[in-house]
């Protein structure tokens, strides 16, 4: 008589991780944070606690885990809106109510589609000759000045914002009242919390005066699609304030950053900054790697809530369990980037992380991108020996925020 078939065995599900408190300390210069770098190597889906909020939230650091979550419509950031969740500032940056961050499809499509008008190849042609022309009359006054001089405070700093007041049609004669406010929309010190708050306030209202203006004066700017949308009724007046709102802050404070980092990045590395005198035409690319290459953020942004089971890595993440996807280690996946921490002007990886993934892509990527050529080609043609004025070490780099980046960025030439 034949045996019965012995009972299939169920696998054991791996156990989960510890949950391990991040403090997400300042790091120096671009240094990669370590936390990041030992999750990545040793437990790519691991359990966190960060420093506000309740709870443990799950953090992903693979750059496939990365793209698997953002594009999975299983994980929700819609069901984030009104928890308590654990994050690394008592508040949202961004508003949990209205605009792109905290949505989900198909509302986040709709938004979407209105604000893509903005973003075309077409109003790009339009606005970069400006974009060069700001950058020239940056960097006269720079020459004028002489050596040594603040690269953040003649080009970085003012720069992005000039570009991103010309995109969202702010008047020159109105330039005086705009004054920077994402430093403090993105600090994330306790002390500068009542300061977000009123930058908040202050954002909200002049961006609410600008949309009416542009009712009453229609132009083929951000403001005029999202006014003409607003009458429309495709989206409400709240949701236009709080899409403008976030695209002034990602291009002012976050290009600012960004776009400081990797000019210190080149001046850190002389081989490939002359290289780039020699090879003009290779600047898109240099700039694609250079985004790669740049931690451009403090630990996370944005969580996710999964709205049912699913396994990510080999752990099982529970229906309403966060989880976090770190796109700055994903970046250095050594799987799929080769020596990560090399910067490697001739890579043919697939594309980075930098500016996310999946329905929640920044949308601003293609601006981002030409305001990087346009500050990194400006420089390198009008001053050929730029160099630091001080020793890498000693260049200042920004401290309790979101964005990474220098204060100064002291040259000479």
């Amino acid at each position: 008589m034949p045996l019965d078939p012995a009972p299939a065995s169920t696998p054991t599900p791996t156990p989960p991780p510890p949950v391990r408190f991040w403090p997400v300390d300042d790091l120096p210069a671009l240094d990669p944070d370590p936390f990041l770098d030992e999750m990545l190597r040793d437990e790519p889906v691991t359990r966190i606690k960060l420093a506000h909020g309740e709870g443990h939230a799950w953090l992903i650091t693979r750059y496939e885990d990365c793209r698997f979550v953002t594009s999975d419509p299983r994980f929700s950031r819609e069901q984030v809106v009104g928890r308590d969740v654990t994050s690394m500032r008592p508040e949202p940056v961004a508003s949990q109510t209205a605009g792109l961050q905290y949505i989900d499809p198909p509302r986040h499509n709709r938004l979407r589609r209105v604000v893509a008008r903005a973003f075309t190849g077409r109003a790009m042609q339009r606005l970069r000759p400006m974009a060069e022309r700001r950058a020239a009359e940056m960097l006269d006054v720079m020459a004028a000045a002489g050596p040594p001089a603040d690269l953040m405070e003649h080009l970085h700093g003012p720069f992005p914002i000039a570009v991103i007041r010309d995109f969202l049609g702010v008047d020159e004669k109105d330039w005086h009242r705009w004054a920077a406010t994402g430093e403090a929309l993105l600090s994330a010190g306790a002390d500068s919390e009542e300061r977000a708050k009123e930058a908040a306030r202050t954002t909200r209202a002049r961006i609410a005066e600008l949309l009416q203006h542009r009712r009453e004066e229609p132009r083929e700017d951000l403001a005029g699609v999202l006014a003409l949308a607003t009458e429309a009724g495709e989206i409400t007046g709240d949701e236009a304030i709080s899409l403008a709102t976030a695209i002034q802050v990602s291009g002012g404070h976050a290009v600012r950053n960004n776009s400081g980092s990797m000019m210190y990045a080149l001046l850190t590395h002389p081989r490939h900054l002359e290289r780039l005198r020699r090879e003009p035409e290779l600047l898109p690319k240099a700039v694609d790697e250079l985004f790669r290459y740049v931690p451009h953020r403090n630990g996370v942004g944005i969580p996710r809530v999964a709205i049912e089971d699913v396994e990510v890595g080999g752990q099982l993440i529970r229906a309403g369990e966060v989880i976090y996807n770190a796109y700055v280690a994903a970046n250095r996946d050594p799987e799929v980037f080769p020596d990560p921490d090399d910067l490697d002007f001739d890579r043919t990886n697939g594309p980075h992380l930098a500016f996310g993934h999946g329905p929640h892509h920044c949308m601003a990527a293609i601006m981002a991108r030409m305001e990087a050529e346009i500050m990194i080609g400006s420089v390198l043609t009008r001053f050929p020996g730029i160099r630091l004025a001080v020793p890498a070490e000693e260049v200042e780099f920004q401290r309790q925020g979101l964005i990474r980046g220098p204060r100064t960025l002291p040259v000479t030439w």
